[in-house]
């Protein structure tokens, strides 16, 4: 399976951020340390149905299991971090934690990329800061890839929150995607070797500002422990992205969407 299993799964650590400070008066998020009687555990799983193009560049789109996972709070030794309450919402600064699925790229199941390399399937792991207002929010991660690639790249992005109902929150705002070196060769190189296997001329692709693009999402709260969750995306390739053979061939644009149903567990307390 290439990009079509990949499953971006926001690990959400500690709600974002067992770390939100609270420093506006009107925040629903509790403090992020707290002596009061809580739940040991409680945790949010999200799972449904996504599309996205097959792999990074292709203009054909594949339907696929979507999967979520978020830690509301934890308890232990008297104290708790986060928040048990799913439906809680953040006020002022805090660190998130930051995770992606990159499913493998195999030339067998797309004819257009015979003679290209295999690609394994990706794993990235790593932080994020971002800031909350009550109709705002911006962020910026930053991962390391293991497996498939194993390079730096980074997200920054913000979203305007809207609230058309109690029950119901919606987002929108832009995207900016950067990639190292190493990511970009990955992903949108063509060696003189895969040339001469191939149909395309050989490309050397530099890191940089890989895509741009803009995320539409909601929640709906159907009930304290259930949920429905979706989004829909639109981006870009650019810079050497853009301008890959692999890309040419396939598309500039790449959309995606997914809609699941959230379950939030408590266990403890």
């Amino acid at each position: 399976m290439a990009i079509r299993a990949t499953a971006t799964i926001a690990l959400l650590a500690l709600a974002p951020a067992a770390a939100f400070a609270q420093d506006d008066a009107t925040a629903t998020r509790s403090p992020v340390v707290s002596t009061q009687s809580s739940p040991a555990l409680v945790f949010t799983l999200r799972g449904g149905v996504a599309t996205q193009p097959e792999y990074f560049g292709s203009d054909e789109y594949d339907v696929g299991p979507d999967l979520g996972f978020s830690l509301n709070s934890l308890s232990f030794g008297g104290r708790s971090f986060g928040n048990p309450d799913p439906w809680a919402e953040a006020r002022g600064f805090g660190i998130r934690g930051s995770f992606r699925y990159i499913g493998e790229r195999d030339d067998d199941d797309y004819g257009e990329l015979e003679g290209l390399d295999d690609i394994d399937a990706a794993y990235e792991v790593g932080l994020g800061a971002g800031y909350a207002g009550e109709n705002y929010y911006v962020f910026a991660d930053v991962r390391r890839g293991f497996g498939g690639h194993e390079a730096w790249v980074g997200e920054v992005g913000a979203d305007a929150v809207f609230r058309p109902s109690e029950r119901l929150r919606v987002t929108f705002g832009p995207r900016a995607f950067f990639g190292s070196d190493d990511y970009a060769s990955t992903y949108f190189d063509v060696s003189a070797a895969e040339a001469a296997a191939s149909s395309f001329n050989a490309y050397d692709a530099d890191g940089g500002l890989i895509s741009t693009g803009v995320e539409l999402g909601m929640r709906y709260k159907l009930s304290e422990n259930w949920g429905l969750s979706g989004a829909v995306t639109y981006d870009r390739f650019r810079g050497d992205a853009e301008d890959s053979p692999i890309v040419q061939q396939g598309s500039e644009d790449q959309w995606g969407a997914r809609l699941g149903v959230t379950r939030t567990f408590s266990f403890g307390g």
